[in-house]
Parts: C-alpha cells; structure tokens; sequence
C-alpha cells in the first residue's frame, strides 16, 4: 500500500488547509519543509492534560502536516520523512515530552513505514508556552525520492 492510499484507509482528511500568515509547507530543492502545525487540543502537558492527551494532540499536528505535505506535492507518495520537531506546552516538572511526540512519530511510521520512509529523526522539547494556548507543535522536513 503506497502512503497516499494508507493515508486514505486511515481517514485522513488531505483537504488543503487555509494558509494564515505564513507558507504552511515550502519547497526547497528536493526538500517539503513545512511550518509548525499546532494541536486543536490546548492546555499544558503535566498539570492539564495526561501524557495520552498529548500523544493525541501531536498525531493532530502530524494529521495537519500531513495535509500541507500533500497540498504542495499533489501526494504523500515519493516522499522521505527526514525530521520531526515536536515542542510541547509543559509544566516545569514534566519531562515525558519524549512519550508526547511520539503520537507525530507513530502516524509518520504508520503512513511511510518505521523501517523505511517513515523511518526519521526527531526532536521533542518542553516549552513555558505554544501559540494559542495549544498543547503541541509539530514541523517536519521531507525529502522528495
């Protein structure tokens, strides 16, 4: 199954998002550098919301990316996942940021593959805020095959 159809057998929404003040996803050479993408899910990781809470939150933000990834190349096919940046809203004594991008991470290894494509490095942080309130955000930097 390539990723656009395991996409699909999944129920991803791959409707383009309405860009707001910034490119959600840009193309430099073989590469889809894409923006963060922010949860729905707002709150602070380790005082309001639970760690599976937050795993939610990122494969939300990964869902986002997911969207703006195939609005600029036409299909999630031919692509490489090479990096996540995961940033999560955390309380100061909250350090399972690592468990919370995981949420990205597990969609990205579900769509390309965790042996293959799918297969990326990544960043998880803890942050005193995130935009809006919002519990996560996430980037990623692709390479066109």
């Amino acid at each position: 199954m390539t990723p656009l159809e395991k996409a699909r057998s999944l129920n991803i929404d791959l409707s383009p998002i309405t860009p707001g003040y910034l490119n959600l996803c840009i193309r430099s050479g073989n590469q889809l550098i894409t923006s963060g993408h922010v949860s729905d899910k707002k709150g602070v990781l380790g005082k309001d919301l639970s760690v599976e809470e937050g795993y939610d939150a990122a494969r939300n933000c990964a869902e986002k990316i997911l969207r703006s990834v195939h609005a600029a190349h036409g299909t999630l096919d031919g692509l490489r996942c090479l990096k996540l940046l995961g940033c999560v809203y955390s309380a100061p004594d909250f350090t399972d940021q690592h468990l919370v991008i995981n949420g990205a991470s597990d969609l990205i290894h579900e769509i390309f593959g965790k042996d293959g494509d799918g297969y990326h490095a990544r960043s998880a942080l803890g942050f005193a805020a995130i935009p809006t309130g919002s519990a996560v955000e996430v980037e990623a930097i692709f390479e066109i095959l």
